[in-house]
C-alpha cells in the first residue's frame, strides 16, 4: 500500500507552550513510498510576541525579520490539509506535536489534535532503541549515518526536516528504488548471461598429469612435516 509521510520540524519562541510560547517557522518534507516529492511546506510566522536573544541564537530567526510575516491562524488550514492523513516523521516528536496542538486549540473554532489526523513516528524514540546510551541528537545522527549537514549554521525547520529526511532513510535500511526500468535492464542482463552459458554446452573436465600429481603429493608430505597434520590427506 503507498505510503505518504510527512518529515516536520519547527522552530519556536522557547520550551513550553503553555508559557505562551509560540511557533515561528514550520518545515516539512514530503516522501511518498519513501522517495521524496518535492512537494514540501515551509512558513515562517509572526508569533505575536517577543522572542529574546537567546532563542535567537538558537534558530537565527529574529523578531524584525517575522514582523511581516502571517500568523498561524492565516495559514492553519493549509497546513492541516497538507498533512491530514500522513504519517509524520519527526525527531523529539512530543516537542513539536505539542506545539501544533498548542496553537490547533487557539483557533476559533479550534482543530482537532495531530495525533486524530496522523500517525506520528518519533525518531528519537527509534533511535534511543537502536543505539541505546549514545547522543542521539540529530547532529549526532548524521555523523553516525554519514550525512552531510556541514551547511546548518542555524536550527531552521526546514532545512532540518530535510537533513531529517536523509538520517531517516539511512536508519531504515536506505532508499527503495522504484527505477523500474533499471530492474528490467538487470533482469535481462542476467538472462542473457545464463544463456549464454547454456549454449556453451558441458565444461571439458581437465585432469592432472602424472608428474603433476607427483608434485602435489610432495607439497602434502611438505606440509604434513611442517605442520603435523594435513587436512587434505586422509
Amino acid at each position: 500500500m503507498a505510503k505518504r509521510q510527512i518529515i516536520l520540524d519547527t522552530e519556536t519562541t522557547g520550551i513550553n507552550p503553555q508559557d505562551g510560547h509560540r511557533i515561528v517557522e514550520i518545515g516539512c518534507v514530503e516522501m511518498f513510498n519513501r522517495r521524496l516529492t518535492g512537494n514540501n511546506f515551509h512558513m515562517y510566522l509572526n508569533p505575536d510576541r517577543f522572542m529574546d536573544q537567546e532563542v535567537i541564537n538558537i534558530h537565527g530567526i529574529t523578531n524584525e525579520f517575522v514582523a511581516d510575516k502571517p500568523r498561524f491562524r492565516d495559514i492553519a488550514q493549509q497546513f492541516f490539509q497538507y498533512i491530514q492523513g500522513a504519517e509524520l516523521v519527526i525527531h523529539n516528536a512530543a516537542f513539536d506535536v505539542g506545539f501544533i496542538n498548542h496553537e490547533f486549540n487557539l483557533l476559533n473554532p479550534p482543530l482537532p489534535p495531530v495525533h486524530s489526523i496522523c500517525t506520528v513516528l518519533d525518531t528519537l524514540a527509534m533511535a534511543r532503541d537502536l543505539h541505546p546510551g549514545q547522543k542521539n541528537n540529530l547532529d549526532a545522527l548524521c555523523r553516525r549515518y554519514d550525512v552531510n549537514n556541514s551547511h546548518r549554521t542555524f536550527h531552521g525547520a526546514l532545512l532540518d526536516a530535510e537533513i531529517l529526511a536523509d538520517v531517516y532513510l539511512a536508519m531504515t535500511g536506505g532508499q527503495v528504488s522504484l527505477n523500474l526500468a533499471s530492474h528490467q535492464d538487470n533482469a535481462e542482463q542476467q538472462q542473457q548471461q545464463v544463456q549464454g552459458l547454456i549454449r556453451r554446452g558441458a565444461l571439458r573436465i581437465v585432469s592432472a598429469s602424472a608428474s603433476e600429481l607427483e608434485a602435489h603429493e610432495k607439497r602434502l608430505d611438505l606440509v604434513q612435516k611442517k605442520g603435523g597434520s594435513c587436512l587434505w590427506r586422509s
